[in-house]
């Protein structure tokens, strides 16, 4: 189990800061239109050896918007995952030696939130919803828009790129469009690492009721 785990970490480290596949080149602010990306082979996410991988050709049967709600729903499960896997490692190594809720939640990290004092799972919930709001403010047409087509509910803005919600504090965005697309590349190998992860650490934790880090500990 330890080995395992390890193995996918490098194996997932490596992978995010392999080079990704040649793609024509597209403007700096036009690739954040999947106009910017007209063939589904062409995306960023694509790596040799496996290259572009869609056995079950979800991708064949996909128009534009379609495919563009498939990858607005890959990175964004992609994002939680990685944080959860930080909570999942971070939250089980500091139990015990941190002054929140009086250092009483213990145990793995799937017991943790029920053990969260009543009235905090009313602000998480909370705190979920507004960047929801957001999210769909920035990314969603609004059904009150007159171009909103209701045979099609969900429906992104034609100039909206998956999972680009305007939030770079550090300002690591690069304005060249490949190194944008290496990027954007290495984030969804890295979420999709981490929602392998995140699985895996869920199944084992409610097999045997151990967390985690006792277990790459023990």
């Amino acid at each position: 189990m330890n080995s395992a785990i390890v193995a996918s970490l490098l194996a997932g480290s490596a992978a995010a800061f392999a080079p990704s596949a040649p793609s024509s080149s597209t403007g700096a602010r036009s690739s954040t239109s999947l106009s910017g990306f007209l063939a589904a082979k062409d995306l960023p996410g694509a790596l040799p050896p496996v290259g572009f991988f869609d056995p079950l050709g979800f991708a064949e049967r996909a128009d534009d918007r379609a495919l563009k709600r498939y990858r607005e729903a890959e990175v964004t499960h992609g994002r939680v995952a990685m944080l959860a896997v930080v909570g999942f490692l971070v939250g089980e190594a500091v139990e015990g030696s941190t002054p929140l809720f009086d250092a009483q939640i213990t145990g793995p990290a799937i017991t943790h939130f029920p053990q969260v004092p009543v009235g905090w799972d009313l602000i998480v919930a909370s705190a979920i919803g507004v960047a929801e709001y957001q999210r769909a403010k920035i990314g969603w047409i609004d059904p009150a828009d007159a171009s909103y087509d209701y045979d099609q509910p969900g429906l992104l803005r034609g100039d909206y790129y998956p999972g680009d919600i305007g939030f770079d504090p550090l300002g690591l965005r690069p304005e060249d469009p490949e190194e944008l697309k290496l990027m954007i590349t290495k984030e969804l190998q890295n979420g999709r690492l981490a929602m392998l992860a995140a699985a895996g650490f869920l199944a084992q934790e409610a097999v045997d009721g151990k967390g985690i880090v006792e277990h790459l500990t023990s």
